[in-house]
């Protein structure tokens, strides 16, 4: 096995672990020594792969999301796309809670940020192909930015609020909402 296999399979075993501490307890409980222990391995190997226990929460959530980029084409599959995020959070409500109070809101909405920003870019060049026409960059990232923090708001509400919006209807909304404001955006833009 190859050094970069064997660093992906620790790094994802010391995640494994992580999850499951953090099922039964706050992160900020939560012990390096805990972690070693579960995954048999040595301190120094965590030292060598993750500065600390935040720098291993922070690569479980940006590998675990970026899967969103590499599953779907976000130009066609957006709505699949909020779906996956939707579905990710829903099977990962402890662990995201659990960080979520230790970590707080700025914190997990900027984990989130990434998948939403790919899927509003997509989003946005999807409408301006269907329109044939095209923004000004500056417009277009400022639209992905508003976008991208609107979807990851939302995500993280729901998250807090499990009684809100259903799966399927927290997609349409924001599918609905995302298009129906580009297209006018873009129909109307003098650019």
């Amino acid at each position: 096995m190859k050094h970069e296999e064997i660093s992906l399979n620790t790094k994802k075993a010391l995640s494994e672990a992580l999850k499951k501490a953090m099922e039964k307890k706050p992160f900020q409980k939560i012990t390096v020594s805990e972690l070693i222990r579960e995954c048999n391995i040595n301190r120094n190997t965590f030292y060598y792969h993750f500065e600390d226990i935040y720098a291993l929460l922070k690569w479980m959530f940006e590998e675990e999301t970026i899967k969103v980029v590499r599953h779907f084409d976000l130009l066609v599959d957006y709505k699949e796309a909020i779906g996956y995020i939707a579905d990710y959070v829903e099977q990962n409500r402890y662990m995201l809670n659990c960080a979520y109070d230790s970590i707080g809101r700025d914190e997990l909405r900027r984990f989130l940020f990434a998948d939403c920003r790919e899927i509003s870019f997509s989003v946005i060049g999807y409408v301006e192909e269907a329109a044939e026409k095209s923004l000004e960059p500056e417009y277009k990232e400022f639209l992905c930015l508003f976008y991208s923090e609107a979807i990851a708001g939302i995500i993280i509400e729901q998250l807090k609020n499990p009684n809100g919006l259903d799966r399927e209807t927290g997609i349409r909304y924001i599918s609905n909402t995302i298009i129906e404001s580009l297209t006018a955006i873009v129909k109307n833009s003098a650019f």
